[in-house]
C-alpha cells in the first residue's frame, strides 16, 4: 500500500471519542455535546457521552451515542472514586479521543488519562466554554493536547490568565446553528400561534421583548424590569417574555425578581414562561430578542438563533455576544449595563422599526462539527 493511501486509511478510521459533562439536563453546552456525537455518529464513529444523566440522554441515545451514568458533576470528595472507574473505561473501550467540557468532570477525566501509560492514553481534548474564575482549579480546562474556545474573546481569556499554555494548541471554533432549523423564512405553524396567543392574551398588540435564559442573577433579569419600566414610561406598549428555568438553588433570587416586579406595577408587563422546547417559535414571533448578560458570554448561543431567524437582538457589547453582533446586526449593540441607553435604543425601534438583519449568520452547526471532527482526526492521526 502506497504511503498516500496508508494516509487516508489513517484519517478515516474509526475512532472512539468520549465527552464528560456534568448532566444532561439543557444548556449551551448539553447541546454541543448532543451535536459533536450526532456528528461522529453520522460519520461512522463511536461516540460515548459520561454524565449524571438528564432529559436530554434519550435524545442522545437515539442518534446512536452511547451513555454511561456516573456522577462525575457533583461536588463531594466522593466524586474522586469515579477516577478508577474512568480510567478503567478508557482503558477497555480503546478510547481515541477524551474530550472534557465541564471543571469538577474534567479533572475526574483529567486524573484518570493522567494514571494511564503515555502510550495507551487517548487524545486529551478540552473545551473552555466560559471565562471561569482563575486559578488552579480552572486551569484543568487548558490542560488538553487541544484547547477549544468557543470565542475570540475566550482566545483573549485564555492566553491573559493562562500564559503558559502555548497558543498552537488553542483552537477556535465558534458555536452554531443549523440554517436548516434557524432561517429568516421560518414561521411557527398556525395551531402553535392559536394555541400560544391563548394561553398568553396579554401579548395581544404589544411589543413582545424576549429574553432567553435560566432565571439566574448573571442573566440581567433586573435590568430587564428596568428597561420594561423605561419603555412605558415613554408609552410603549412593551410586554417581556422570560424563557428559562429556575434552579432550586437560585429561588431567593427569583423571588426578589418577582417582587421588583410587583414594585413597580409590572405585572401585566412580563411573563415568565418556564423552561420551553418551542423557544425557536418564541423568538421568532418576538420584536426583539435580548442578551443583557452580566458578564461576558463566551458566544451567546440564544443570540445566534435569534439572528438566524432574522430578528433584532439587542445586546451588552461585550464577550461573545458583542463579536456576533458586531459581525452580523452590529446596531444591536449597547454599552455593558447601560439601561438608559437600551431604552432609548428599543424606543427608537418601536417608534422608526427596528433595522433588519441583513448579513448571513456564519456560525453555522455544520462547521462547528466539521472544525471539531476534523481536530479529533488530526489527534488520531499524530498519534498513528
Amino acid at each position: 500500500m502506497r504511503e498516500d493511501e496508508q494516509g487516508a486509511e489513517r484519517v478515516a478510521r474509526r475512532l472512539t471519542v468520549v465527552q464528560m459533562l456534568p448532566a444532561l439536563d439543557g444548556g449551551g453546552v448539553e447541546r454541543g455535546t448532543l451535536e459533536i456525537a450526532e456528528a461522529l455518529v453520522a460519520a461512522g464513529h463511536r461516540a460515548i457521552v459520561i454524565s449524571e444523566g438528564g432529559r436530554l440522554v434519550e435524545e442522545l441515545e437515539a442518534l446512536g451515542a452511547d451513555h454511561i451514568t456516573l456522577p462525575v458533576g457533583r461536588k463531594a470528595l466522593t466524586t474522586l472514586r469515579y477516577i478508577p472507574i474512568v480510567r478503567r473505561l478508557l482503558r477497555d473501550e480503546g478510547v481515541d479521543i477524551l474530550h472534557l467540557r465541564s471543571r469538577l468532570p474534567a479533572w475526574i477525566g483529567y486524573l484518570a488519562w493522567k494514571g494511564l501509560p503515555n502510550v495507551s492514553r487517548p487524545h486529551l481534548v478540552t473545551t473552555v466554554h466560559g471565562a471561569y474564575s482563575p486559578g488552579w482549579y480552572s486551569a484543568v480546562m487548558t490542560k488538553g493536547e487541544r484547547v477549544i474556545a468557543v470565542s475570540d474573546s475566550i482566545v483573549e481569556y485564555i492566553r491573559s490568565n493562562y500564559p503558559k499554555v502555548d497558543p498552537e494548541r488553542i483552537v477556535r471554533i465558534y458555536r452554531g446553528v443549523d440554517p436548516a432549523d434557524y432561517h429568516p423564512a421560518f414561521r411557527p405553524d398556525a395551531a402553535w400561534r392559536e394555541r400560544f396567543f391563548a394561553e398568553h392574551p396579554k401579548l395581544a398588540d404589544r411589543w413582545v421583548l424576549t429574553l432567553p435564559g435560566r432565571i439566574t442573577q448573571l442573566k440581567g433579569h433586573r435590568d430587564l424590569i428596568e428597561i420594561v419600566a423605561g419603555l412605558k414610561a415613554r408609552g410603549v406598549p412593551v410586554h417581556a417574555l422570560l424563557a428559562g428555568g429556575v434552579h432550586p438553588r437560585r429561588q431567593a433570587y427569583w423571588q426578589d425578581i418577582q417582587a421588583r416586579v410587583t414594585e413597580l406595577g409590572l405585572e401585566d408587563d412580563i411573563t415568565w414562561l418556564g423552561p420551553r422546547r418551542d423557544l425557536r417559535e418564541i423568538m421568532a414571533i418576538s420584536d426583539v430578542v435580548l442578551s443583557l448578560t452580566q458578564k461576558p458570554e463566551s458566544f451567546g448561543r440564544t443570540v445566534t438563533e435569534a439572528l438566524a431567524l432574522g430578528r433584532p437582538v439587542l445586546g451588552y457589547d461585550h464577550g461573545g455576544v458583542g463579536e456576533q453582533l458586531g459581525q452580523v446586526y452590529p446596531e444591536g449593540r449597547v454599552p455593558p449595563g447601560d439601561v438608559h441607553e437600551a431604552v432609548e435604543r428599543l424606543a427608537q425601534w418601536w417608534r422608526e422599526g427596528a433595522p433588519s438583519v441583513t448579513e448571513a449568520v456564519p456560525f453555522t452547526l455544520a462547521r462547528m462539527q466539521d472544525e471539531t471532527l476534523a481536530l479529533y482526526q488530526s489527534l488520531a492521526v499524530e498519534r498513528s
